[in-house]
């Protein structure tokens, strides 16, 4: 048995309850595959993530993400929260910004006044949905074929596809025939308008079936790769808020801004748990 740091935190809210929960282990070089992936299956949590050593001397860390299910290569909140347990941890970067090693390569991170941010990775799969895709997607989603604008994928490593709906009404109406998406990673969202009385630009929603909670409540590969579909079309402005997790009662806030190059992703983060856990 082994006795390790361990910290569950909340992402993309300030309020402890109302953004999407982390669990992170510290100091995990020494754990199997098979008990990070037991541990993960046992948190229910969307994601649980294992910080170790990296491998690459660029990194400050290492990180491992596991779903209920099995191991990711990336994602966006358990990336802004592994880095917010890190630094709470006493870990100090070597640089400007926070560098994280994962399963995709290497991950800037920064810390500014409205919490972390992360670079968005390049997409890897894009353009439009097939029509056979579309219309298994669209039925899964009891969406009608007129409240669909537009359909593409959107992958960044999770396997995103994403579907941008005519209103945020149309969006948070969603209620899923999960077998029906089985195996398929679907993300929807829509512009916001004034009568939506809301203080965001977007409203967005990710399902996940055969998850043990199949609607994520905030999640940022989603939305990074909705970023990066939007600013190339011009459809949304280079600095905008989207709001995540409403049909959920919570309340996430995913940050996207472009700087130069970079498109950066990110929300604010806080500690709700914090001990040890014993393996």
């Amino acid at each position: 048995m082994s006795v390790h740091p361990f910290r569950q935190v909340n992402v993309f809210s300030t309020d402890p309850l109302l953004g999407n929960p982390l669990a992170v282990v510290h100091d995990a070089g020494e754990l199997s595959d098979a008990r990070m992936a037991a541990f993960a299956n046992w948190t229910n949590l969307s994601e649980t993530t294992f910080l170790l050593p990296p491998t690459d001397p660029r990194a400050d860390y290492r990180v491992r993400i596991f779903t209920t299910m099995g191991e990711l290569p990336f994602a966006g909140h358990p990336t802004l929260g592994s880095c917010f347990a890190w630094l709470a941890q006493g870990g100090v970067p070597q640089g400007a910004e926070i560098i994280q090693e994962c399963a995709i390569g290497l991950v800037r991170i920064r810390q500014g006044a409205d919490g972390l941010a992360f670079v968005a990775p390049p997409l890897l799969r894009e353009g439009p949905l097939e029509a056979d895709v579309l219309e298994r997607v669209r039925a899964g989603l009891g969406v009608a074929a007129e409240d669909v604008v537009d359909a593409q994928w959107a992958v960044n490593g999770p396997k995103w596809l994403a579907l941008r709906l005519c209103s945020r009404a149309a969006v948070l109406a969603i209620k899923p025939d999960y077998p029906a998406l089985e195996g398929l990673m679907v993300g929807v969202f829509a512009a916001c308008d004034a009568g939506d009385g809301v203080d965001t630009q977007f409203e967005s929603r990710a399902f996940i079936a055969g998850e043990a909670a199949p609607e994520d409540p905030v999640t940022g590969s989603l939305n990074a790769g909705i970023a990066r579909w939007l600013l190339r079309e011009g459809l949304a402005p280079e600095r905008y808020v989207i709001s995540q997790g409403t049909a959920l009662g919570r309340a996430g806030r995913v940050r996207v801004e472009v700087v130069g190059e970079d498109l950066w992703v990110g929300g604010e983060c806080v500690t709700c748990i914090e001990g040890s856990v014993t393996f």
